[in-house]
């Protein structure tokens, strides 16, 4: 299967960002690890933090990848854009957060990508994308 992992905005410092919340491994750390452990399938990844081309990179991986796996970070709570995105095409899209959006500030409890996503993981840390990655692959 072939499977394109999405970050948004400030996900390219994890492993400096808040290691508190995020945990010290960097998403390239981590992604090494995830592509090695499915290594029978190929993972993609992008990371923006521009808005405008998490929408592209969505619109252009529509009909290429058996799956999408995405944490938008704060535009998760933001993001009409991404969201329609997501509503227009037509491969799976798994919303991912490495916290639970639902124990943190109130401003982050709503996700825009949620009720367009084929479902939401989120608060097991780093393990969250492993967990879509294997809804993905069934």
């Amino acid at each position: 299967m072939k499977i394109l992992i999405i970050n948004g905005a400030n996900l390219n410092l994890l492993g400096r960002r808040q290691p508190e919340i995020y945990g010290r491994e960097s998403f390239e750390e981590y992604l090494e690890a995830l592509r090695a452990r499915y290594s029978a399938h190929t993972i993609d990844y992008f990371q923006s933090n521009i808005e405008g081309e998490i929408v592209d990179k969505l619109q252009a991986a529509d009909g290429h990848y058996d799956g999408i796996v995405l944490n938008a970070g704060g535009y998760t709570h933001t993001s009409v854009v991404i969201r329609d995105a997501i509503a227009a095409i037509g491969t799976s899209v798994v919303e991912v957060h490495i916290s639970s959006i639902l124990a943190r500030e109130e401003f982050r409890h709503v996700s825009l990508i949620a009720p367009v996503a084929k479902g939401s993981i989120m608060g097991f840390g780093m393990e969250s994308y492993r967990l879509a990655v294997e809804n993905i692959i069934g």
